[in-house]
């Protein structure tokens, strides 16, 4: 019986070699003379022996998603970004910074949880492995390689924001984004911190967000009151408080083990250690214009300001903002209202703190006149300009002695007032202005964009794209993991319009 040739004893051949001399070299061998083509059957045992020359860029479909993300998205960037972190003359060679951010990058794509699984995946997966360049058997970079990237060179970090740019850049000049609506929202994420390492500590009460950019605005109000009075303006005692040294303390739940995250109790929402993203994304085609992470016991209201700045002298002009509810503060009416920009947000319900019976909306409004009048008749004229931390306030006051004579004074004021005071935000014009438009198409049509595009973005990056919860700990890798988890949904989308 004739010896049978098997694949294992077939030498493997250079790349140089062409097919014919691969063909030649296996002519010669003993045991393939008396085989008259490959492929057919070699002795009596009917064994076959077939050469397959593969590549792994046969290997990839053509229509695969991450051959469409390689020719939509340039990243030589990076190594402009990148090149002050690397010698040039000593240690060994580095890993290319570009496969390392495309390393990152198909993690959060394909929504993998950790570094190493991502190598575990591109181990296995032929199309990863084609879209990092590696070959076949090329060793896929350590996970710790990333972790160590992270702790030695912090640095590295400015690429994912600059990647997070590059990539609104270009769906702008696609045409994907026109700034006509844009729509703001948040959603919470759980820090790498358990409730148990939350401990109480105390923490001095300073002013607000928005502390310092009210003095502008308590500069303009004062002045222009002082001149329709006559006389100076008297200043609010909320101010004074928080000009005094050493302020107000409190306490709050921090975490032992991320100390940065905030610890979250709102209702709905899970109670712990967690951080916010804020995202503010055109409603055209979804595309996030911007991304700001705080910590979980923050103020949805507190980053919104900046945000809105930010991309209206940066990103693209804005002619509409839209929001939730927790974004109706006065402030922001006439912020956005000076830039030229119009604000549709679903009002705010006005909790009522006040134990009396008589409520504000009993006093009567003489915009002409600029006074107010209570239920017994009397006039509340203009006393002073109100400040606390997020917002001016024009309070009206009676005379004292009309208030100690009046006889529904039970109604109207506690047992320790003197005076009931009634007033309004003084950027009431500006929330008027906006408000006055709630039964239009726009609005309404504004309000429900907002609904689809941001709540539906947040679910998708929850459900595929790695924003459920964090990997690492502190403000700046939150901000990292928002950042590239709002890249992939855009490079989605920016991929989904052009085919």
């Amino acid at each position: 019986m004739p010896e049978i040739v098997t694949p294992m004893e077939i030498t493997a051949f250079p790349l140089s070699y062409n097919v014919s001399d691969i063909l030649d070299l296996l002519t010669k061998l003993p045991n393939m003379q008396k085989c008259d083509k490959i492929g057919k059957n070699v002795g009596a045992t009917g064994m076959q022996l077939k050469l397959h020359m593969v590549t792994i860029e046969d290997l990839v479909p053509r229509d695969h998603l991450l051959r469409k993300l390689e020719s939509a998205l340039d990243l030589t960037f990076v190594y402009e970004e990148s090149a002050c972190l690397y010698s040039r003359k000593y240690g060994r060679p580095p890993i290319d910074p570009v496969m390392i951010v495309k390393y990152l990058l198909v993690g959060f794509l394909y929504g993998i949880p950790s570094e190493r699984q991502i190598e575990q995946r591109i181990q296995t997966d032929v199309a990863l492995r084609w879209y990092l360049g590696l070959d076949l058997f090329d060793r896929v970079p350590d996970h710790s390689t990333i972790s160590q990237l992270r702790r030695r060179k912090p640095t590295f970090r400015k690429i994912f924001r600059r990647l997070f740019e590059e990539v609104v850049r270009q769906c702008i000049e696609k045409g994907l984004v026109s700034g006509r609506v844009v729509a703001t929202d948040s959603t919470h994420m759980k820090a790498n911190a358990s409730i148990v390492s939350e401990e109480l500590v105390e923490s001095p009460d300073g002013p607000g967000a928005y502390w310092e950019r009210l003095e502008a605005y308590e500069e303009e109000g004062r002045k222009e009151l002082e001149r329709r009075r006559g006389k100076k303006l008297r200043q609010g005692k909320q101010r004074k408080k928080y000009l005094k040294k050493g302020g107000r303390r409190s306490h709050k739940r921090v975490s032992r083990t991320d100390p940065e995250a905030g610890h979250m109790n709102r209702p709905g929402k899970p109670v712990g250690p967690h951080y916010l993203s804020h995202q503010t994304l055109d409603t055209d085609h979804g595309i996030i214009l911007d991304v700001a992470v705080t910590p979980g016991d923050v103020s949805d209201a507190v980053p919104y300001l900046n945000q809105m700045e930010y991309i209206h002298n940066h990103v693209i002009p804005i002619q509409t903002a839209t929001a939730d509810a927790a974004y109706d503060f006065s402030l922001a009416h006439r912020v956005l209202d000076d830039m030229g920009i119009s604000f549709f947000v679903r009002p705010q319900a006005r909790p009522n703190y006040s134990h009396v019976t008589l409520q504000p909306d009993a006093f009567h409004y003489d915009k002409e006149q600029d006074i107010y009048t209570c239920p017994n008749g009397k006039i509340l004229r203009l006393a002073f300009l109100h400040r606390d931390p997020s917002s001016l306030r024009l309070e009206y006051s009676p005379d004292k002695q009309d208030c100690l004579a009046c006889p529904i004074r039970e109604q109207c004021m506690m047992n320790e007032q003197r005076v009931r005071l009634v007033g309004h935000s003084y950027f009431q014009p500006s929330v008027e202005k906006n408000f006055s438009r709630q039964n239009e198409p726009e609005y309404a049509d504004a309000l429900r964009k907002r609904q689809i595009w941001c709540e539906g973005t947040f679910s998708a990056q929850k459900r595929g794209h790695n924003l459920r919860y964090l990997f690492r700990r502190g403000l700046e890798a939150a901000e990292d993991h928002c950042l590239l988890s709002a890249t992939v949904i855009n490079l989605k989308r920016m991929i989904q319009a052009a085919s």
